[in-house]
């Protein structure tokens, strides 16, 4: 794999201050790290997206055809499966910062994810622990019995240790990644650049690989070689990964984020109380910090700002308790600059809420579109070859990948015109156009959707092809969506707090998907009016329901939430300006970082 990638370049000599090799001396450039562990980690990464995607974009046919579930709770088995390997992220980022570190978090969330794959290969396997089959093969006859609690309990069993093992795996794995370059080299730096594009690329083939050859062989050969193919997949990845332990760079724990969150918060509330100084700089902060010998991680100097003062009663030294700052816990005294870190999280929080909307969006096309290509001509042709309902979302890969080259080599340059922006759009103004597409998607959705059941009711069947412009649509808007996330809190995470930024991408993703389930529950409660609630719009039998309804009620709810976005993002001042206002630069990797 690594002759895929650029030429190893020769390593200058010299041992690194800041990593070790696995035996725990100082890392040398000659004989660690580079692009040979890079493409050991890329390894690994491509085949946790081919299974996790795998998996996850035709599981909706398969609780409906052989679980024999309803429609709506078919789309929430697939919504919550994938929220919560988004959320489960964050529990990987805290035991891989706070405890195990990336390595060995990677090694064993990989060895869980392949656990809960073979867990669900024999599910598909052993006849007993899947209900009988019937005749009606979308298994919503009522002929049809549903999966008792045993089945289900298998299932989920095996669904939910693959999605723990997704989480622990993906929250670390880029950064593990990173770790293999020394930013303090130039050359190196660059390369750890280069390497981000290539994640972002093996991310891609694993995915295309999902939505193409997995869901092909799941549907015409069987469901237990698809699973099969990538519980071996995932075990070959541990293995690839686990060959070059002797190479890898490792880091020392830095903590958690969320720790320091948590102890601003508490020192604060146990000294709410307390009456703030009226010069801030009689707060504790990192000069005097820096007096005690305190470690400050090379933390930057922050200014004080006046929103959420609340948070500075952390800051306060107890004189009348006696409290020595060289002696308190981070739990009763925090320093100004960390209490700052902590507000920069807090203003990000409105752009954090009304980005969630777009992934309740996304999760639509690994749900109900799918349900509606399998009602579909899905023939190409007088060929006779039927396009799994799965393989759909490959018009959703397909829209990213072509509309990120599109971005760097058109539009960026256009709207580098007229916003002066050198990057073109702003993040802001990217994760905005993601926004207003998914609207276009949802829109496009339900026109299309209502052309559906129109012809159905006549005898007609649509080519499945009518469903491409809401998944090039959404597509597009991922692309934008993803980029403007990443790049917005890459750049305005404080640098002390670096790994919050994935955290916060991924929260969006993972709450976007609960409240899919969330919505899916509601509208099938107030609109069902059938047997166990099984009509009204989420009809277990699409033609008998009202979908394209469903889909108008996500994009008015989308636009409504994209004006809460407007309004958040015309209010938010990014980090640099403010830092510029009270005369304080960036480091050069948070602008080589925002920049990127």
């Amino acid at each position: 794999m690594a002759s895929l990638l650029p030429e190893i370049a020769a390593e200058g000599k010299g041992t690194l201050t800041d990593a070790w090799d696995s035996k725990g001396r100082p890392a040398t450039r000659a004989t660690t790290g580079g692009w040979g562990c890079a493409a050991m980690i890329l390894g690994a990464e491509l085949f946790e997206r081919m299974t996790t995607l795998g998996i996850a974009v035709n599981l909706a046919p398969y609780m409906t055809g052989t679980m024999h579930l309803g429609s709506a709770a078919a789309a929430n088995t697939v919504t919550n499966f994938i929220g919560t390997s988004f959320m489960l992220c964050l529990l990987g980022g805290f035991i891989a910062d706070s405890y195990l570190g990336r390595y060995l978090t990677i090694a064993v969330f990989t060895a869980v994810q392949a656990t809960g794959v073979i867990i669900l290969t024999v599910s598909t396997v052993a006849s007993g622990l899947r209900p009988a089959p019937c005749a009606d093969v979308t298994g919503q006859s009522p002929d049809c019995l549903p999966a008792d609690g045993k089945q289900l309990g298998m299932l989920y069993l095996g669904l939910y240790m693959t999605a723990l093992g997704t989480g622990g795996l993906k929250s670390s794995v880029s950064g593990f990644g990173s770790d293999q370059f020394d930013e303090s080299d130039d050359g190196e730096r660059k390369k750890m650049m280069r390497f981000f594009n290539w994640f972002y690329f093996f991310v891609s083939i694993g995915a295309l690989l999902a939505v193409t050859v997995l869901v092909y062989v799941q549907d015409n050969i069987g469901r237990r070689w698809g699973y099969g193919i990538c519980a071996v997949g995932i075990i070959a990845g541990l293995g690839l990964f686990l060959a070059g332990t002797r190479r890898y760079r490792f880091k020392k724990l830095v903590g958690s984020p969320l720790t320091q969150v948590a102890a601003v918060t508490a020192a604060a509330w146990s000294k709410r109380a307390l009456p703030l100084p009226s010069d801030p700089s009689m707060l504790y902060d990192l000069d005097d910090a820096a007096v005690t010998g305190a470690d400050l991680k090379g933390k930057q100097k922050l200014p004080h700002s006046k929103e959420c003062r609340f948070l500075d009663h952390a800051a306060i030294i107890v004189q009348a308790a006696g409290e020595s700052p060289a002696e308190a816990s981070k739990w009763t005294l925090c320093t100004r600059t960390d209490v700052e870190e902590v507000k920069q999280v807090a203003r990000m929080l409105p752009i954090w809420a009304t980005s969630i909307m777009f992934w309740t969006i996304h999760a639509q096309m690994t749900t109900f579109a799918v349900e509606q290509a399998a009602l579909m001509d899905r023939g190409i042709g007088s060929s006779g070859f039927l396009i799994p309902a799965g393989s759909l979302t490959v018009f959703l890969v397909g829209s990213i990948l072509l509309t990120v080259p599109l971005y760097d080599r058109l539009i960026a340059p256009i709207a580098r015109r007229f916003t002066g922006n050198p990057h073109g759009l702003s993040p802001l103004q990217r994760v905005f156009a993601g926004l207003f597409l998914s609207i276009t998607g949802m829109a496009a959705s339900a026109l299309v959707e209502r052309h559906r059941l129109t012809s159905a009711e006549h005898g007609v069947t649509l080519t499945v092809f009518l469903l491409m412009p809401q998944f090039l649509l959404v597509g597009a808007g991922e692309a934008f969506t993803y980029m403007g996330q990443l790049d917005f809190f890459l750049r305005e995470c404080p640098k002390g707090m670096k790994t919050m930024s994935t955290g916060l991408f991924l929260s969006t993703c993972a709450l976007g998907f609960f409240f899919s389930t969330v919505i899916v529950t509601i509208v099938h409660k107030v609109t069902g009016h059938g047997t166990n609630g099984s009509g009204g719009w989420l009809a277990n039998d699409l033609n008998q329901g009202r979908l394209d309804y469903f889909y108008w009620l996500l994009a008015v709810m989308s636009i409504v939430n994209i004006v809460f976005f407007t309004v958040a993002a015309r209010g938010y001042v990014y980090k640099e300006k403010r830092l510029a206002d009270a005369g304080i630069e960036l480091a050069d990797e948070e602008v080589m970082i925002g920049g990127h």
